[in-house]
């Protein structure tokens, strides 16, 4: 594609994305053609005639085939906004989603004094946290040292490195807590929750290049959910108390799936549990409190 304006340009990658079925075909030809311009995209639908230079042009061409292979084009520009913060996203991250930004917002209500994010990813969560929260001494974990790896280049890059500890594994280890023993004020999560039946029915932007392990979830998308309640909730014969014992647990679901979870919390103990929707409507975070 080597279009001489910006007209012509987001012209022809439109109808090219709608033929390949993609979802927002002229948002992410903008998206796509702001990054190879470095314009933003008011400017460009400000001014359709713009010429565009055979460097731009050459490289939006080839964001533009990626694309149609239906890469996601947060991997192909390579970030995604998050709350106030934009993190750098590749392969071996799922990439934020606006509904996950659920989970920020409870944490601001309640204002804890330590946080664990489990399954950090990015570190979109436990980073806006840093940003927003800055007397909260927060700790991310993930099982995928890959991603650990974006997530602390992201901390580094956002000068927040100093802000979050970033452990390996799912839960801190005895004695590697924030409170000497005393567990976490809050705990949120964004874990896998794709039922295994389900997935040959995602977009292919998901299965096709968004990290498999950080998605499925057995065969009722449950087993994530399951995992983590056996790590917080310590059995009757070390007492209520432990390394990883919370007062707060926020956890994202997927649609359908809140009625499941609020089973499971109040089986582990939760006495007190609430739902909160995303704007579409769905039930996407669930809240348990002892």
């Amino acid at each position: 594609m080597h279009a001489s304006s910006v007209q012509q340009a987001l012209g022809a990658a439109t109808d090219g994305l709608r033929a390949a079925g993609v979802e927002d075909p002229r948002l992410d030809a903008e998206v796509m053609l702001a990054e190879a311009t470095g314009r933003e995209r008011a400017a460009l639908v400000t001014d359709p005639r713009a010429e565009l230079t055979p460097p731009a042009s050459r490289l939006f061409g080839e964001m533009v085939r990626r694309r149609l292979r239906r890469e996601p084009v947060a991997y192909i520009v390579g970030r995604k906004g998050f709350r106030r913060i934009e993190l750098a996203v590749d392969r071996r991250v799922l990439i934020p989603r606006p509904e996950t930004e659920l989970l920020v917002e409870i944490a601001l209500e309640r204002a804890p004094a330590t946080v664990l994010d489990v399954g950090t990813g990015s570190g979109a969560i436990a980073l806006a946290l840093a940003d927003e929260l800055p007397g909260c001494a927060i700790t991310a974990t993930d099982t995928s040292p890959a991603a650990l790896a974006v997530a602390r280049a992201n901390a580094e890059r956002l000068g927040l490195a100093g802000r979050v500890r970033f452990l390996d594994g799912s839960m801190p280890e005895e004695g590697d807590d924030a409170r000497g023993g005393e567990g976490f004020d809050l705990i949120v999560a964004n874990l896998p929750y794709v039922a295994e039946p389900d997935w040959a029915a995602l977009q292919p932007e998901v299965t096709q290049w968004e990290p498999r392990e950080a998605l499925l979830a057995g065969a009722d998308g449950l087993d994530a959910y399951r995992a983590l309640l056996d790590g917080v909730c310590p059995s009757p014969a070390h007492g209520e108390q432990g390394t990883n014992a919370v007062g707060v647990l926020a956890l994202e679901v997927g649609e359908g799936q809140a009625e499941a979870v609020r089973g499971l919390l109040r089986e582990a103990g939760f006495a007190a549990v609430e739902t909160r929707e995303d704007l579409a409507g769905i039930e996407r975070v669930v809240v348990g409190e002892r």
